[in-house]
């Protein structure tokens, strides 16, 4: 039988988050490790009981409606705009190419991979210059340095603004969100904890919206989702403590990996970018001691680190950082 062939969205990309292959080599059991490879919180929305409607029945339009009520108040989409949700960002990136024909797109990088993948996949030319692209792609703050734009270009046809870590910055580009052509989008999953959840959302202009709502389907997402992240979005108590501690344990973060040399590149409170002499010595050296970090291909000095959370992971942190080079 005939294979499929393989495209850039099926070819094995960088991303945080997997430490199998280190263990394999450095051995521990998983409660042995700990993960700051990736940008998520360590400390999750508390989740209580769900309603047993949530596991068994299609998720009923109005926690559809009750969802995006609260994504909306949330993150403060202007009027004229329209909230999608869906299975992650992740699956509104693999979708949103499929809105035009093909053409070119203008990615400022370095950035998420997962953008340039997904328009490859789908025909798209990558450009250089924002002056020659039909759709441009903008991450803010941008992953992995947290650059935040202060006036992002604009494609001819399309610009999609990603602002999977937009909960941890003082400024949102999502007024932009009902001008025609704008795409702008939320992550749920790291802010909250909770990535697992498959949870992100789209907002844009009213009459933009029913284009993308058809691809996504009837039910973008479980009822399990839409009710929990109702209920966790709704809940502003909790974000502004999270963003305070986030803030803290970020600074403590800085000092420690500082103290031994590094320098800071930028970051958000959720994940910090490093420079060090040989990042992937680093990693090495971390994950003798069970702690998994990001290095990228791309840039051999860079390293980034998320937040541990606990007395004992911080100490397990600060011991593997003693033996960095």
């Amino acid at each position: 039988m005939p294979s499929l062939p393989t495209s850039p969205a099926t070819t094995p990309r960088e991303h945080g988050g997997d430490y199998a292959q280190a263990r394999l080599k450095y051995g521990g059991a998983a409660s042995d490790w700990l993960d700051l490879s990736t940008g998520i919180n360590p400390r999750p929305y508390p989740v209580g009981p769900l309603s047993p409607a949530a596991w068994t029945v299609l998720p009923p339009a109005q926690a559809m409606r009750d969802l995006c009520a609260a994504a909306a108040a949330t993150y403060h989409a202007p009027k004229g705009a329209t909230v999608l949700p869906a299975g992650g960002v992740s699956a509104l990136i693999g979708v949103i190419p499929s809105l035009l024909p093909p053409g070119t797109v203008y990615i400022p990088g370095p950035t998420y991979n997962e953008h340039a993948a997904a328009f490859a996949a789908h025909g798209w030319r990558q450009v250089d210059a924002p002056d020659q692209a039909d759709v441009t792609v903008i991450v803010h703050p941008n992953n992995p340095d947290g650059h935040l734009w202060a006036d992002p270009p604009r494609g001819r046809h399309l610009t999609i603004i990603d602002e999977s870590f937009a909960d941890v910055v003082p400024s949102s580009l999502m007024p932009l969100a009902s001008e025609p052509g704008m795409i702008v989008l939320r992550s749920f999953g790291k802010f909250y904890g909770l990535a697992g959840v498959r949870l992100g959302f789209a907002v844009l202009s009213d009459t933009g919206a029913p284009a993308l709502a058809d691809r996504l389907g009837p039910w973008p997402v479980s009822g399990m989702a839409a009710e929990l992240g109702s209920l966790a979005l709704r809940d502003t108590d909790w974000a502004a403590q999270t963003r305070l501690r986030l803030a803290r344990d970020a600074e403590r973060l800085d000092g420690l990996v500082l103290s031994r040399g590094a320098r800071l590149v930028g970051g958000t409170t959720l994940f910090r970018l490093y420079e060090v002499e040989e990042a992937a010595a680093w990693q090495a050296q971390l994950a003798r001691h069970h702690v998994w970090s990001r290095v990228f291909s791309y840039a051999p000095g860079w390293l980034r680190l998320g937040l541990p959370d606990g007395d004992a992971r911080w100490q397990q942190l600060e011991t593997a950082l003693a033996a960095c080079p």
